[in-house]
């Protein structure tokens, strides 16, 4: 058993990847999307990948998703090999996918549906995670009647209700005003602490990246790769007004600007 930010998780390897590669060909050779990475996520673990664009943090999480192939390399889930998209691992992403001709109820039910559950069994789970992202007055909406910020709670809902192990998240909150992206922060860490999922989390934003994560794999391009991990020894809840907090940022902003 280990100790992260104030709570204690079973220290598991959940994802490993050893000398995982992408490349894609160019009329001038092959362009590096990511370079070497050998890396252990632990089970539980809220893993985050900061980095600039173009930095191959979308590529790692979509190769660890089972979307993309890498060139040369594997991955193991459970300490099995990986390379193909698995029901029990989700993305979530910037876009929020939810069916305009569906209420917020029914795309919440979408999951279960396809996973052949009961009627009464989707009404229960379906209302119970709206309840828990606090949309249980807005069950009837339809999404062009939800802010943005509801419309990604909406996501959030449904993506729980499928009890996924792995939810792989790429920059979920980037269109959000700070408001909303701050309360969501908030919305995901709860979750994530009551549900003890394993999430990787892609950001460029420094803060969120402290806010959210037990570790944070610091990227560089050209070409992509982790340059460095860092394990966030902050308490949760965190104060992005302490001085550790804006030490920590400082230390994070000075490696990746080297």
């Amino acid at each position: 058993m280990s100790t992260y930010s104030g709570f204690e998780i079973q220290r598991r390897p959940k994802i490993v990847v050893e000398n995982l590669s992408k490349h894609y060909p160019i009329s001038a050779g092959r362009m590096s999307a990511l370079d070497t990475t050998n890396l252990t996520i632990w089970e539980g673990e809220f893993f985050c990948l900061l980095g600039p664009s173009g930095c191959g943090k979308s590529t790692l999480l979509n190769i660890l998703a089972g979307f993309i192939q890498p060139t040369n390399g594997t991955v193991y889930i459970d300490g099995k090999q990986h390379n193909r998209p698995n029901p029990r691992y989700v993305m979530m992403d910037q876009e929020y996918g939810l069916f305009p001709w569906r209420t917020v109820l029914e795309n919440v039910k979408f999951g279960l549906e396809i996973n052949q559950k009961s009627k009464q069994e989707q009404e229960s789970i379906a209302r119970e995670f709206i309840r828990l992202v606090h949309l249980q007055d807005f069950g009837d909406r339809h999404p062009f009647e939800l802010s943005g910020g509801m419309k990604q709670r909406v996501a959030l809902a449904r993506t729980l209700t499928v009890n996924p192990e792995i939810i792989f998240m790429d920059e979920p909150f980037n269109a959000l005003d700070m408001v909303m992206r701050i309360g969501l922060q908030d919305e995901i860490i709860r979750l994530w602490q009551k549900h003890n999922k394993t999430i990787i989390f892609v950001t460029h934003d420094i803060e969120e990246a402290i806010y959210l994560g037990d570790r944070i794999a610091i990227m560089k391009n050209q070409p992509g790769k982790i340059e460095k991990v860092l394990e966030v020894k902050l308490i949760r809840p965190r104060d992005r007004s302490s001085s550790s907090f804006f030490s920590l940022k400082n230390k994070i902003l000075q490696e990746i600007t080297l």
